[in-house]
């Protein structure tokens, strides 16, 4: 895939996890996917991709990529500052209990990042794929690489033996917050390795594969002493407009 645009292959990712008022998913998705998709991209930012928590019906997860951390303080001024904004980001409010979880992410490495095109994002009104896209969160002491060095070296070429090739692999980004008006999650040291599937059972097949394989208990072992608590898999559904499915 040729990219013309540099927030295309992002080097800065939010993982943004949107707590919203009982059954008001649906509205919001249903704004977000007409008002805030083009208009964010136009102030420099792309929108990697929109998710229903299959977890939690109250639970709206999204993501997006910026070129760097100056580009992102430009870009979110230049959006959260607009007339889109202005309009139609109180409404987007009303719906929300907290959107203050926030992951502020980088590539695990140059081959781990997003490679996505907006040209190729389907259009307003289309329905959601039938697909299903796992995200799992590892967490490791602050300062510390030799968890998310497992991940790189050990896990990920694992799940690229025995199933898909996970969209992007992702760590922690330490850089101080350039747009302080949205709250991130400070002091986190964490690996997020994302896969896509056809259904949910293709996933639950690939996660068996892997724990047969004869270097997984290894590997996980080596991962769970490293780290803080037991990882966290978010089970998404992807919107209709979503880059990510």
């Amino acid at each position: 895939m040729t990219l013309t645009n540099p927030a295309d292959s992002p080097a800065v990712i939010e993982l943004r996890q949107y707590t919203l008022r009982s059954g008001r998913r649906d509205e919001l998705i249903e704004l977000f996917d007409r008002e805030f998709v083009e208009t964010q991209e136009e102030a420099g930012m792309v929108v990697l991709g929109q998710f229903r928590d299959l977890g939690d019906p109250d639970r709206f997860v999204w993501l997006r990529g910026f070129r760097d951390m100056a580009a992102r303080h430009h870009a979110l001024t230049a959006f959260y500052d607009g007339p889109v904004w202005a309009e139609h980001g109180p409404q987007a409010n009303t719906t929300m209990i907290d959107s203050d979880d926030v992951l502020l992410l980088r590539p695990l490495s140059d081959q781990s990042a997003f490679n996505v095109s907006p040209s190729e994002r389907p259009q307003a009104g289309t329905s959601a794929p039938n697909r299903f896209v796992s995200a799992t969160v590892w967490s490791f002491p602050p300062g510390r690489q030799e968890g998310t060095a497992l991940i790189r070296d050990g896990l990920l070429p694992l799940l690229q033996k025995t199933g898909p090739a996970p969209l992007a692999a992702l760590t922690s980004e330490t850089a101080h917050n350039t747009f302080p008006r949205l709250p991130i999650r400070t002091g986190e040291n964490v690996a997020v390795v994302l896969t896509s599937y056809p259904d949910e059972s293709a996933y639950r097949r690939h996660l068996a594969d892997v724990l047969a394989h004869p270097l997984a208990q290894e590997i996980l072992r080596s991962i769970e002493r490293e780290q803080t608590t037991a990882p966290r898999t978010l089970r998404l559904a992807p919107t209709g407009r979503s880059l990510i499915s």
